[in-house]
């Protein structure tokens, strides 16, 4: 019996020690788009940017701690989280669009939550056609319950961005926020 305990603490040893593991900050195997958990922390991450105007809705978004230490020009490091939190714009008794005075979209009720995660060769299972280097994408229901969604229309629009943006949109937008102590 002692000598079986020992040859499984052995082979536990080797597997997670193995270099193909992820490390703490990725625990877990390698997922792929919408195999990610829910980050049911993100609004106590600091702001990558809020109240981002869309046609018929707002967009608040969110980088983990990992991701916040990011410098410009780098690609983030493995870890990253960054959350787009999407709300309906609230409507009148019309139905039309509300603005507050400041001329913007007024926010209602939280419609979704899309993350995106990059974890070292996370990407490597994405198609050839649209891969993002290693980030690997997830949707969600306000109450983070999963959302079915076709993940090439995500990878496809982050595609363009390059790897000189991290696959990230808005790169610049928050490196210039943040270096003018906007976050």
């Amino acid at each position: 019996m002692q000598k079986m305990s020992l040859a499984i603490l052995t082979l536990v040893i080797l597997v997670c020690s193995s270099p193909t593991m992820p490390n703490a900050a990725q625990s877990g195997p390698m997922p792929k788009d919408g195999e990610l958990a829910f980050p049911s922390e993100y609004q106590s991450f600091p702001v990558f940017l809020s109240g981002v105007q869309k046609p018929d809705a707002i967009r608040d978004l969110y980088i983990n701690p990992i991701g916040a230490q990011n410098q410009p020009g780098q690609a983030f490091a493995n870890g990253s989280i960054l959350v787009m939190a999407i709300y309906n714009a609230k409507k009148n008794a019309e139905g039309a669009l509300e603005k507050g005075t400041d001329g913007k979209l007024v926010k209602a009720d939280l419609a979704k939550i899309f993350v995106m995660q990059k974890g070292a060769e996370w990407g490597k299972g994405a198609p050839e056609n649209v891969k993002n280097g290693d980030w690997v994408y997830a949707a969600f229901k306000a109450n983070g319950e999963r959302l079915n969604v076709d993940y090439t229309t995500c990878r496809g629009c982050h595609l363009p961005l390059g790897e000189s943006k991290d696959f990230v949109h808005r790169y610049d937008e928050y490196f210039e926020k943040r270096m003018h102590g906007e976050h």
